[in-house]
């Protein structure tokens, strides 16, 4: 048994996107099982097959299931498929906790089926939430998942601890005569990019960035040339080229319309001493409060007087991103680790 197991039980748990997937709900799961020397021991499984192009983070391993999807009789083959090869692939005597990454999607209940006599944890993601509104079935898992889970986490936020120490350097002036933002993440409908670029339309003096994954960029192309909006598309980043990315922007944007479970980009942009624009939402309200501005991106004049303030109003930019090195303080990851640590061994 390694020193990591032996502080503690070992955590079983399952991601059920294929490996390489965008998001912070990716991020954090490896950020949090994944590693040499990972924050919460875990036999950790992604969708995915194995392959010689593509680096697999250690202590990840994958399950070979296709079939992945939401409703119907399909569903249900998915889950039984994803609980046999769980099954296979764990000793349930080694297991002292399960860690159900969303309420819904098939992974919670597969992986509640294939070792039932164990203590629960579920974390909300958010995109759990937003499902369950739209298919049937996803709420039912949803239900049965807040049933039997013996503790539910909802995660405000967390990032890597170097980064609050030995964050990258930001330029101290600018000749820039445009404000930069910055969009990073997926273009999904609830993280409400549309209403920024239609609300961004008659905006002047702004500059857009947007780090997403190509495939939807590429589909937002044409809402871009409707708004006459352009966007300097910067690809999908890893979290370096992120990092670096956030240094040499002035503000990034959070236009989300629903909930955000995490908020984890904004709080690793307020580390690296970049200001967040967000709506005011669940989560983002909670994780930033008065370390971030508020706006409403769906009213284009409420748009265009916060951001002409940022741009002209003298050292606002310089209290934001004090303010911001402040609240990402208080979500490193190794409390997050502590925390759900320490619930597994109470549960234990």
């Amino acid at each position: 048994m390694s020193p990591h197991e032996a502080a503690g039980p070992l955590a079983a748990t399952f991601l059920d996107l294929p490996v390489g997937s965008p998001g912070g709900s990716v991020e954090l799961f490896l950020d949090l099982y994944t590693g040499e020397r990972p924050p919460i021991p875990a036999r950790a499984f992604m969708l995915g097959w194995s392959s010689p192009t593509h680096r697999i983070p250690t202590g990840l391993d994958l399950l070979p299931v296709a079939g992945k999807c939401l409703e119907g009789p399909a569903f249900g083959r998915y889950v039984a498929a994803l609980r046999k090869v769980l099954a296979a692939a764990i000793d349930p005597a080694r297991i002292g906790v399960l860690h159900l990454q969303h309420l819904a999607f098939g992974a919670t209940p597969a992986l509640i089926r294939a070792l039932p006599l164990h203590p629960r944890i579920a974390l909300v993601h958010g995109t759990d939430l937003i499902f369950a509104e739209a298919h049937r079935d996803q709420l039912q898992v949803l239900r049965e998942t807040a049933r039997v889970a013996d503790a539910i986490v909802v995660p405000t936020g967390a990032m890597a601890d170097h980064l609050l120490t030995d964050p990258p350097t930001r330029p101290t002036c600018t000749s820039s005569s445009h404000l930069r933002l910055l969009y990073a993440g997926r273009l999904t409908a609830e993280k409400g990019v549309g209403s920024l670029i239609k609300s961004l339309a008659p905006v002047p003096g702004v500059e857009l960035s947007v780090a997403a994954p190509r495939a939807q960029f590429h589909s937002l192309v044409p809402l871009l040339q409707r708004a006459g909006v352009r966007a300097r598309y910067l690809g999908w980043l890893r979290r370096p080229q992120l990092w670096r990315a956030f240094t040499e922007h002035d503000v990034l944007v959070m236009p989300s319309t629903t909930l955000e479970a995490m908020g984890l980009v904004a709080l690793e942009a307020q580390a690296c001493g970049l200001p967040v624009l967000y709506q005011l939402v669940p989560g983002l309200s909670e994780a930033l409060a008065a370390s971030g501005m508020a706006t409403d991106f769906t009213h284009s004049a409420a748009l265009a007087r916060d951001l002409d303030r940022l741009r002209t109003s003298p050292g606002l930019l310089s209290v934001l991103r004090q303010a911001g090195y402040a609240n990402a303080a208080r979500y490193p990851l190794s409390a997050t680790a502590r925390s759900l640590h320490g619930l597994g061994r109470q549960l234990t």
